[in-house]
């Protein structure tokens, strides 16, 4: 099985083979940087403002991931969060608990030939801000999952007690932080004082399914 992001055709004609042939290779439920990097993953209009809104919504603690969905415009339609097992896992578990977690919120969009809804996930660890082998399964667990649930893949974004970074991007910041006090809930959904352009970013994370 080679690495990468299938197009959204070919991800839409996954077989049973495929994946299959995945569950047995522990090799092939990973993906590092450079490969994710290289996938075009769509970028975040506002990074800061996603991660804060969701850090705000759900109080992550430390081994803490929180799967969202949001529309074309960034706002945000579900998220859900839940914690990690502290015993090792690998990328095949990791999607089996994120696609879990899309099916209990939303709707899957797998009868749409193009995806327009977009998956992306703040997982909380400790340690510091560079690239894990845990971060590579959650990496092909979010890929998969999306897949499976007719998802466009976005952003995985760690939270430690550094701060937050998005990987892949380069894009980061030091609160909030792991550890950090959310910021109240209003103020973190709030619009910015100066203009933007490319959407209505300022209501994203208005709207949430589940918790």
């Amino acid at each position: 099985m080679t690495f990468g992001f299938a197009s959204s055709s070919a991800a839409s004609t996954s077989s049973s083979a495929d994946l299959s042939g995945a569950s047995t290779n522990p090799l092939a439920r990973t993906l590092e940087p450079g490969e994710w990097a290289a996938a075009g993953i769509p970028l975040l209009r506002n990074p800061r403002e996603v991660v804060s809104g969701l850090h705000a919504r759900h109080r992550p603690m430390p081994l803490t991931a929180v799967v969202a969905v949001l529309d074309p415009e960034e706002r945000l339609l579900a998220s859900a969060s839940f914690k990690r097992r502290s015993a090792p896992e690998d990328g095949w578990m990791l999607r089996n608990a994120l696609l879990s977690q899309l099916r209990r919120v939303i709707p899957h969009d797998l009868r749409r030939r193009t995806p327009v809804r977009t998956a992306v996930l703040l997982y909380c660890r400790e340690g510091d801000a560079r690239w894990t082998e845990e971060d590579g399964a959650w990496m092909w667990g979010l890929r998969d999952a999306c897949t499976l649930h007719g998802l466009r893949c976005g952003a995985y974004i760690t939270l430690t007690r550094d701060g937050w970074q998005v990987l892949g991007e380069g894009r980061a910041g030091r609160r909030p932080s792991l550890g950090s006090t959310p910021e109240p809930l209003a103020t973190a959904e709030s619009p910015s004082p100066l203009p933007r352009t490319g959407g209505a970013a300022s209501e994203i994370l208005s709207r949430v399914a589940a918790r």
